[in-house]
């Protein structure tokens, strides 16, 4: 991992970051993993042992492949190489089968394909503006970025302790990224295709990749004032985009397609027969619908006044809320897309239907990127990653991981504040009183959830309120950091009437 730092140029201290972060990665080997880890250790035994027709339908466990082809494609390479570790892992019927060696090879796999995202990070780096930039390397926002989004404390935990594959996913999004804002569309809409066709949680932001570029690509000029030049608009790119998300759509689901399981596969990517809301409540605006629902139900089998209410909700709801004004806002370039592209993924964690907690960092990690430009962004970045990053907290439920998640959070949110705090310090405080109340809030939360609920009476009868109160508590923070973005991206000046672009 040092070697690549150095052959992207980027300088030694991002060699050194990187090969800090590798050494934390490689330390994390041992601790607790999740069934997530079972999970893809069964798709590596679908995937090698049976012919692809089987894939979509093989169900002997209950963890069934529900990604898109080209991560099926992807285990299928892992156990090319899983087989020279240990054979039995390859076994569809040896389910919980977690050996030294396939450990070794999971773990490191996942450390592995974080190569990807490390040359995202330093690509996305070269599109910062440095005129913020100080005198000590740590002051620089390139610095800076490269700090937060490598040694992401949620990408961290999950991918490394939780186990999942995010990193080189999210490395595809943030590669993307860079190449539109290097002006590089084409190679940004054929990254973002790919993307969608690994992971399909990504359609979250799918409409600010669709809004930017046809704004940003497929008209080609603008008027004095910024406002889009109507007779400009080019069929030719409009077709060139087109082409490229019908080629890989095709290449991914050709082949299931031709098998007549396209529905199969649709099923298991969308499985809308799962609640509302995931077990663990992601903090966002339906667990706290679903707290004032139990409030107001005990209350009304009391009182009699109020009933319980099942909301009913479909995409609509989510896309109303979720994509404002994305084509009024999508033109004022870089930044413009940026926020777009936060809005939805946040809007979408918000709104969605059954999210799961570790969808936040689709909005954290974008984030990352605005928040050494912009004082305000940086306020809106710490509120919602601290806030974020504390909800993963019930992940890691084992008494061994308690020191390393409590630690590892402390360090990277104590980093995160201060650096951001000296990169704007000649602006007004990144706080207002309240946001620091409540941000200091999570320690006391931590303090009961932690070490003193586990010693109370209330364990065995109400064991789910340390979730509960996790998952509201970080409700608050992250609807909070959600209007505030959602309030910038509607007031703040357009572009064009302060300068051409």
């Amino acid at each position: 991992m040092a070697a690549l730092g150095i052959a992207m140029g980027g300088g030694n201290w991002f060699s050194a970051l990187v090969l800090g972060v590798t050494l934390l990665k490689c330390l994390l080997i041992p601790t607790y993993h999740s069934t997530d880890f079972e999970v893809h250790r069964n798709w590596l035994a679908i995937t090698h042992s049976l012919p692809i027709s089987q894939w979509y339908y093989e169900a002997t466990s209950e963890w069934t492949l529900d990604y898109p082809p080209f991560f099926a494609w992807f285990e299928y390479a892992l156990s090319h190489v899983a087989k020279h570790f240990d054979q039995e892992m390859l076994n569809v019927h040896n389910l919980n089968y977690a050996s030294s060696k396939t450990l070794l090879f999971q773990r490191f796999s996942v450390i592995f394909t974080d190569a990807l995202f490390v040359y995202a990070v330093h690509e996305c780096c070269k599109c910062i503006d440095g005129k913020k930039a100080g005198k000590e390397l740590t002051e620089k926002p390139k610095f800076i970025l490269s700090v937060l989004l490598l040694w992401n404390f949620g990408l961290l935990i999950v991918d490394h302790i939780h186990f999942q594959y995010n990193g080189f996913l999210f490395g595809l999004m943030l590669l993307s990224i860079a190449r539109l804002l290097q002006k590089r569309h084409m190679e940004g809409a054929f990254l973002f295709a790919v993307l969608l066709h690994f992971k399909h949680i990504y359609l979250y932001v799918a409409p600010a990749y669709g809004t930017y570029l046809l704004r940003s690509y497929c008209f080609t000029a603008n008027k004095p004032d910024g406002s889009v030049r109507w007779n400009s608009f080019s069929f030719v790119r409009l077709i060139s985009l087109g082409l490229i998300v019908f080629l890989v759509s095709a290449l991914s689901l050709g082949p299931f397609l031709a098998l007549n399981q396209l529905p199969q596969v649709f099923s298991r990517l969308f499985p809308f027969k799962r609640g509302l809301c995931h077990a663990y409540w992601a903090p966002n605006f339906w667990a706290l619908y679903n707290a004032l629902d139990k409030v107001l139900s005990v209350i009304g089998r009391n009182d009699k006044w109020f009933g319980s209410a099942v909301p009913t909700h479909s995409p609509s709801l989510r896309d109303s809320l979720g994509h404002p004004h994305l084509h009024s806002d999508c033109h004022l370039g870089s930044r413009g897309f940026l926020r777009c592209l936060i809005l939805c993924a946040l809007s979408s964690f918000m709104f969605g239907w059954h999210v799961h907690e570790k969808a936040i960092l689709l909005a954290v990690l974008p984030m990352s990127l605005l928040s050494v430009g912009k004082a305000g962004d940086a306020s809106i970045f710490l509120i919602l990653t601290t806030t974020g990053h504390y909800s993963l907290f019930p992940l890691l439920f084992t008494a061994p991981e308690l020191p390393i998640k409590i630690l590892l959070m402390l360090l990277f949110t104590i980093y995160s504040i201060s650096s951001l705090k000296t990169l704007f310090r000649k602006e007004k405080p990144l706080f207002n009183w309240m946001e620091t109340f409540y941000l200091l809030g999570l320690g006391p939360l931590e303090v009961f959830c932690e070490f003193v609920f586990p010693f109370t009476s209330w364990k065995l009868t109400y064991s789910f309120i340390p979730l509960f109160l996790t998952s509201v508590y970080c409700a608050v923070g992250i609807t909070y950091a959600w209007f505030k973005l959602y309030v910038s991206v509607l007031t703040d000046p357009p572009v064009g009437k302060t300068k051409k672009q």
